[in-house]
């Protein structure tokens, strides 16, 4: 029977099946952080159980880790000092590689495991964060998963995994200069919707997929969930290929054949998939979020809608409640809106190629007086990086805040937060009703785009800097 590349990565783990539905799944790599696992552990401690394979685990500080400048950081909130330090020896005692705090590779948990080589072209990757589907820009099957389910994981390296169907996005063109992939991404969701992917793993295809660079594939991928998809998948390349060979550095004698099999990770020419939607990447243009749901966006160029117009009496509410909370007007124009803060970083937008995007918008400007801006970069490599590149000092020049690797302002865990009020340009992947403090208000863009609005003071079409540049 012809097979999509989900159903081959299902098929290639599959230890047992269960039922119809259900399959027990191998997972190659677990990743776990410091707020979803410790009540595992605690289920492991009361059934006297070890971890199963601790070499195939690993976990990372980041959701709560202080971010600001300085060189050793010291986490002074006593319950977010308790889970990492809880982590910490949760690790020592079962043998499971951490990234702590202070440690030069922290950073991030989807953006540290890609740059360290630990992703590959047909894994299976689990961890208890909804963002795990960024490892689908490396044709591995990657989910989140609850804090019974990790337990199980530790226990036993499977997982009871219920069966999905399968969607074929079809992105044609290429994206025109000043648009990204998540600007290509929030057009999908505002399309589809989001729960429009409920229930299903997404293969993302076409030339406007192969155009894109494995970092934006990973932007794509980890967007995919505000869609409702359990996961995403993107059949793996050339591109892929060198990405990943230049990392996989305890690899090197199987390499060839590794390749060799990588190559073979696509759906089948008539594999059927259960739903299917296709997309011309050329009339995408830069896009906003205007709500408090990442498929409530506009291109910039467009009018905030009318609820009334809504296709359900549900989604009229929706659209009602969340123009009241983010306090707009149907009909407004956001470019023009004045922003309070601005916020770059997040497993979405906070590698090198982001931070070049921004450092290329401002360079030789300034940010708006009124504005507070900050740059959280995903990793300490990243950080590292962006200073050699001098990347960091463009943006310290511009009036960037530069900060240390963690989530940050992403979701409020930590002392990184926006008060009441506060509006913010912000490359995070969630605009929820205070998901980056208590009554902040949120609006998702890119990197570039956020960038444009820390120098003007308000959401602006990056375009028109690029040009005004030119």
């Amino acid at each position: 029977m012809p097979r999509t590349l989900y159903d081959k990565l299902v098929d290639s783990h599959t230890v047992l099946r269960l039922d119809e539905e259900h399959v027990l799944l191998y997972a190659d790599l677990h990743i776990m952080n410091e707020y979803t696992s410790p009540q595992a552990f605690a289920g492991l401690r009361e059934r006297r159980a070890p971890v199963r394979r601790p070499w195939q685990n690993v976990a990372v500080v980041d959701h709560i880790i202080p971010t600001h400048p300085l060189k050793h950081r010291v986490i002074l909130d006593e319950a977010s000092a308790l889970q990492a330090s809880n982590l910490a020896r949760n690790c020592e005692l079962h043998g499971i590689a951490l990234f702590d705090t202070n440690d030069p590779l922290q950073g991030i948990e989807h953006v540290i495991a890609p740059e360290l080589g630990m992703i590959r072209p047909g894994m299976v990757v689990l961890c208890g964060d909804s963002h795990t589907t960024t490892y689908g820009a490396f044709g591995a099957l990657g989910f989140g998963i609850g804090t019974s389910e990790v337990e199980h994981v530790l226990a036993t390296q499977t997982l009871v995994h219920r069966v999905a169907k399968n969607m074929r996005i079809r992105v044609d063109g290429r994206l025109a200069v000043g648009c990204t992939a998540k600007d290509l991404v929030l057009q999908i969701i505002a399309s589809i919707g989001a729960q429009g992917a409920r229930g299903f793993v997404v293969e993302f295809v076409g030339e406007g997929i192969s155009s894109l660079s494995v970092e934006a594939r990973m932007t794509l991928c980890n967007m995919a969930v505000e869609a409702g998809a359990r996961s995403a998948v993107i059949a793996p390349d050339e591109v892929t290929i060198d990405y990943v060979s230049a990392r996989a550095h305890d690899m090197k004698r199987h390499l060839p054949r590794a390749i060799e099999q990588w190559r073979t990770l696509r759906s089948d020419d008539d594999a059927r998939f259960d739903a299917e939607f296709q997309f011309d990447a050329g009339n995408i243009g830069p896009r906003v979020t205007w709500g408090t749901s990442p498929d409530q966006s506009i291109s910039i160029d467009e009018r905030v809608p009318d609820p009334d117009k809504a296709k359900t009496p549900q989604q009229r509410d929706a659209a009602d409640r969340a123009l009241r909370y983010i306090g707009l007007e149907s009909g407004a124009s956001l470019e023009g809106l004045a922003i309070d803060r601005v916020f770059i970083g997040s497993c979405t937008n906070a590698r090198i190629e982001d931070l070049r995007e921004v450092a290329k918008v401002v360079r030789g400007r300034k940010v708006d007086p009124r504005v507070r801006a900050m740059v959280v970069p995903g990793s300490g490599a990243v950080r590292d990086q962006a200073e050699a590149e001098g990347i960091a000092a463009a943006l310290i020049a511009a009036g960037f805040e530069w900060r240390q690797p963690g989530c940050s302002m992403c979701l409020a865990m930590n002392d990184d937060v926006l008060r009441p009020g506060e509006r913010c340009a912000s490359t995070t992947n969630r605009n929820f009703e205070g998901r980056q403090g208590r009554a902040g208000r949120t609006h998702l863009m890119s990197p570039a785009m956020a960038a444009a609005a820390a120098i003007t003071g308000c959401i602006t079409d990056v375009r028109k800097l690029e040009q005004a540049r030119d």
